[in-house]
């Protein structure tokens, strides 16, 4: 059955496509074309027009020099607040209530990657947002484009030949779910600023400019464990984030993020932004929170941090991601963001850290319902399979578990008894991500990493659709027009 289609396509049979190529492929093969000549012959303009598609009619080398255009590719981490940020004392400069404390993620697992490109031959100033453009006239989009320039312009050392008038395109991509509690706009504004402040060589601390973006962005600027100080001044020149350790420094240190199955009444859940000024504005505990519970804990938590003390930071983390969702629920109107499932998770480290007598896992919850764990590294696989018991996946696969590999390990009867949850249904969790804490931003050098073209469109690789679904509809249309042109030729139809 196979004999002729692997004749027809050997190079392609040894790849791992989905079924349906495969099918279109065996059913041109063997029902059909029965010539060998016109089968080789339609494999090699298939093979050849694809690639010029799928390339844009160009060959794409590891290296492409984009004419004399200015491009700068990065990526930037997510970070994951243990002593949380919530309030503004300035909503235009985005100066926060008080001080916060985040871990910066691996970006192996989970990024932003953003292009910036400039040229004298754009019309107008452009971004791409995961596959759509947006509006340009964003605020907080322009305040920091025109802080970058600004000091571009100050540097008088700067070799560039970049000229500040010239227009900017913009096209950026995260990994990881958008609007989900996962801090997706303070990895884009990191990455934004990173990559403008590359392309315009601007030297110096820039956290403050992405903190003009997203508050938290300015976190993510930093690599390892990451103070935002709240500052006083009120030009927020003192509102910036310094590095308290690397992410050399907690080696064993190791995070599982939760993705929860969305559900219809989650589309109704409070806004970030405007849940932040409404608490402000209403929150009698949040006042409480800034002057008493934040100043210790950020000492308390810092010195845990240091001393690798894991008992300690995790109390710290628990209880101030509790606080913030108990401000949160303050508020008038209340917020919500976690919700059935993010208190069963936090039910279940509780009863497990219970159950072995001390704190192995902390939990923390940003702004959306999906779970953060902090915990060693030799506790992980353990504490993963009481997850994958007490929420058993709807299927067992490589989608299910991403980023780090752990061992599969069985759950002890002992402890599932003494923690005493009955398993929930399958499929509450969507998937698991075992990362790690990691480095800042990172500018990548191959041209083909590169999400604009040399025309400073979108290019073919940052698009809407997944990558099957463009190989799937090339090779549909290739074949079709392919076979219905040779079966004219021949007579055949």
């Amino acid at each position: 059955k196979h004999k002729s289609m692997t004749i027809f396509l050997p190079h392609i049979l040894n790849r791992k496509l989905p079924l349906v190529i495969k099918h279109i492929l065996v059913k041109v093969t063997n029902n059909y074309l029965r010539n060998l000549t016109i089968r080789r012959l339609i494999f090699k303009q298939i093979s050849c027009q694809l690639f010029s598609r799928m390339t844009n009619g160009k060959l794409q080398t590891a290296k492409t020099v984009i004419g004399n255009m200015n491009i700068v590719t990065c990526i930037a981490p997510v970070n994951i607040a243990v002593i949380k940020y919530w309030g503004k004392r300035d909503e235009k400069l985005i100066l926060p209530l008080n001080d916060s404390i985040s871990a910066t993620l691996n970006t192996e697992q989970m990024h932003a990657k953003t292009t910036v490109m400039t040229s004298p031959e754009f019309k107008e100033d452009k971004i791409w947002l995961n596959g759509k453009e947006e509006s340009f006239d964003n605020p907080r989009l322009q305040n920091c484009l025109k802080e970058i320039r600004r000091r571009a312009k100050e540097n008088v050392n700067s070799e560039g030949d970049i000229d500040c008038s010239w227009c900017v395109h913009i096209c950026s991509q995260n990994n990881f779910p958008t609007a989900a509690g996962l801090a997706s706009s303070a990895a884009g504004y990191a990455c934004l600023v990173y990559a403008l402040a590359e392309l315009y060589k601007v030297e110096g601390d820039i956290t403050a400019i992405a903190r003009q973006g997203s508050g938290s962005a300015c976190r993510s600027i930093l690599g390892g464990f990451v103070h935002w100080h709240q500052g006083s001044a009120s030009d927020g020149s003192d509102s910036i984030a310094t590095q308290i350790v690397p992410e050399s420094h907690w080696s064993q240190l190791r995070i599982l993020i939760l993705v929860f199955l969305e559900r219809k009444l989650d589309s109704y859940r409070s806004k970030c932004s405007l849940g932040m000024q409404k608490t402000a504005e209403t929150s009698e505990l949040l006042k409480h929170r800034i002057s008493h519970s934040v100043p210790r804990r950020i000492q308390e938590i810092t010195e845990a941090i240091v001393s690798k003390n894991f008992e300690k930071f995790a109390e710290l983390t628990m209880k101030d991601s509790n606080q913030f969702h108990a401000v949160c629920l303050d508020t008038f109107p209340p917020n919500v963001y976690m919700n059935d499932t993010s208190h069963a998770i936090v039910s279940l480290i509780h009863a497990y850290n219970n159950a072995l007598g001390e704190n192995k896992v902390a939990y923390t919850f940003d702004a959306g319902p999906n779970a953060c764990l902090y915990l060693l590294e030799p506790d992980v696989p353990q504490f993963l399979s009481v997850i994958n018991h007490v929420f058993p996946p709807a299927s067992q696969t490589s989608e299910y578990l991403k980023g780090i590999p752990v061992e599969s390990t069985p759950v002890p009867k002992s402890l599932v008894t003494s923690i005493g949850l009955e398993p929930q249904e399958s499929g509450l969790l969507k998937y698991v991500i075992h990362t790690k804490v990691g480095r800042g931003p990172q500018i990548l050098t191959e041209s083909n990493q590169h999400l604009l073209n040399e025309s400073g469109q979108p290019s073919l690789a940052y698009n809407a659709y997944p990558f099957h679904s463009i190989f799937i509809r090339c090779i549909v249309s290739l074949v079709s027009d392919f076979v219905h042109n040779i079966y004219l030729s021949q007579n055949l139809l």
